[in-house]
């Protein structure tokens, strides 16, 4: 089964989203107890909470027990011990001191209805005091705020707070209280190494169900790429724990060894004391990112891998019989720099310092992942070393790294309002999982198959006919000059006077440059076309928008 290295191809979230909520509305599935704060239209899934927490020895790591030859009435001296890696930690070290609520007032934009906002929300999540006086949460936390509070540990005062860098596509952000004393009596909290398996971690936020901090104990369960449900068409490390991660809980710390070796962020429903954390090698990713003092995101290779298992397939490209090692080359995305040095049916053997088996993966730190992870650590306009294998022999090369940004409308996206246009009535917009989900919790049944291809499908299959930014006839506000037309929304638009729609920028162009008295929309699948008066449109347009209340004709 084909893998596209740094490019999802899926438009539909892998697994449950995070919701982190404190008594709000409902939100996605976000597996690490974000507020309720996803802007999208799953309900919250509670996560079983783990087994309860033992209480930890006030001075753990020593011995105390006498020993044999200790004369009676003598106190035994202390004999400290090295905890081993993965104990609970002192209750002396006190983390939950730089661990803070964080209140979210938030609105989300109707896609369909791209004027208008969706009512106010209040969501809870966690964050954490890092080095330079900021808080580290989750970009689900604080997406679409129109107003963040934050709350310190037993600390009844709210402070205003700003996000400062969010990266959604590693659902990451940093934020800065504007109150100077806020940081007072805090020390932030220093980042440690990827956990082992089978070690114990502690999480640390403010699920629902209570005001105050809560602990939850648990074990390292699992490493692999998985799907971060905030962006939803992107997947890096995370680290599985069976430590109970609740709505509420996301953005905040887990905690080994004093030192913080994740992020909480998602929660998996139907399975019990089943959450993610997000790992220290995406953390210092993005921290290194925002250095310059802009987020970038990571970069992308854009190519769809495919294993190279078959003795016979491995033969016909003339490998070694020896080797366990190479996954194929099956299709590159219209990525100029990669196509200047890729080419179908290469095989990659090895990424950067690490070889890649013929399944796909990688070792990292003793895990078996896949081999985005050493994509993954590139930072944009860095370039990667490629053993690649070709006509018989290897070659090595160097991949020019960039973000790509050209499937955005494949995520979910936040913190930017929808565009649209208006002509007599009729309302443009982008085709985006966003606008899809409109369609209601069931929307990949409701919409067509023809909507769902060209947004997932159609720049893989047919790029020769890929459209950037395809464009859909959302809705018709009803007015006479639109009465007669037979389709009333929810069509995607090929062609507008003959001139085919590539971005919603083209729309209007399209309706200005037409000579003769009407203009012809074409649509697809089946090019169905419309007909409305180009005079009567024009006329009409701006007692439209002033009965229906629209603000503007565009956003574009």
């Amino acid at each position: 089964m084909a893998c596209l290295l740094g490019l999802s191809l899926m438009v539909f979230p892998a697994r449950a989203a995070h919701t982190d909520a404190v008594s709000l509305p409902s939100d996605q599935n976000h597996p690490t107890g974000a507020p309720n704060i996803a802007p999208t239209t799953l309900n919250p899934v509670p996560v079983n909470p783990a087994a309860p927490v033992s209480p930890t020895p006030s001075l753990p790591g020593t011995v105390t027990a006498p020993s044999a030859t200790t004369a009676p009435g003598v106190t035994p001296v202390p004999t400290p011990t090295a905890p081993p890696q993965g104990t609970p930690l002192p209750e002396g070290s006190e983390p939950e001191k730089s661990v803070v609520q964080i209140i979210n007032a938030f609105q989300e934009p109707n896609w369909a209805a791209p004027w208008i906002f969706d009512v106010p929300h209040f969501a809870s999540g966690t964050g954490f005091l890092i080095d330079g006086n900021r808080i580290m949460t989750n970009a689900h936390v604080v997406a679409w705020n129109k107003q963040l509070l934050v709350r310190k540990y037993h600390d009844p005062q709210k402070y205003f707070a700003h996000v400062e860098f969010v990266g959604h596509d590693v659902d990451l952000a940093v934020l800065k209280v504007d109150d100077p004393n806020f940081s007072k009596g805090m020390k932030p909290l220093k980042f440690g190494p990827l956990p082992p398996v089978r070690s114990q971690v502690i999480t640390y936020g403010f699920p629902a169900g209570g005001q105050q901090i809560s602990y939850t104990r648990g074990v390292v369960s699992r490493i692999e790429v998985e799907s971060y449900v905030h962006i939803g068409n992107r997947a890096f490390l995370a680290v599985q724990t069976d430590a109970a991660i609740n709505p509420g809980n996301s953005g905040g710390p887990v905690i080994q060894d004093d030192k913080v070796v994740g992020v909480a962020f998602e929660g998996l429903p139907g399975l019990q004391s089943t959450g993610y954390f997000i790992p220290t090698l995406v953390i210092h990713h993005f921290l290194d990112d925002i250095k310059d003092g802009t987020y970038d995101g990571v970069p992308e290779a854009g190519i769809r891998l495919a294993p190279l298992q078959n003795p016979a397939f491995r033969r016909m490209l003339k490998l070694p019989e020896d080797s366990k090692r190479g996954v194929r080359v099956d299709q590159i995305i219209d990525i100029a720099s990669t196509k200047a040095l890729l080419k179908p049916n290469d095989v990659i053997m090895q990424v950067g310092d690490y070889p890649v088996d013929d399944d796909g993966t990688i070792t990292y730190e003793g895990n078996t992942v896949g081999v985005s992870v050493a994509i993954d650590m590139a930072q944009h306009n860095d370039t990667i070393p490629l053993r690649i294998w070709r006509d018989g022999k290897t070659v090595d090369v160097k991949l020019p790294m960039k973000v790509y940004n050209d499937d955005i409308g494949q995520g979910n996206q936040y913190d930017v309002l929808p565009r649209y246009y208006i002509y007599g009535g009729l309302v443009f917009t982008t085709l985006s999982l966003d606008y899809l989900k409109t369609f209601g919790s069931d929307w990949s049944a409701s919409v067509g198959r023809e909507l769902i291809y060209e947004l997932a499908y159609r720049h893989i299959e047919d790029p020769a006919n890929w459209r950037p930014e395809p464009v859909v006839l959302a809705s018709i506000l009803d007015s006479p000059v639109n009465a007669n037309l037979s389709i009333r929304g929810q069509a995607m638009v090929d062609k507008i006077n003959g001139v085919r729609i590539d971005h919603l920028s083209d729309v209007p162009k399209a309706f200005a440059a037409s000579t003769g008295p009407d203009a012809i929309i074409d649509f697809l699948p089946d090019h169905h076309f419309e007909v409305i008066r180009k005079d009567e449109a024009e006329q009409a347009t701006a007692d439209i928008l002033d009965t229906y209340r629209v603000p503007a004709q565009s956003r574009l």
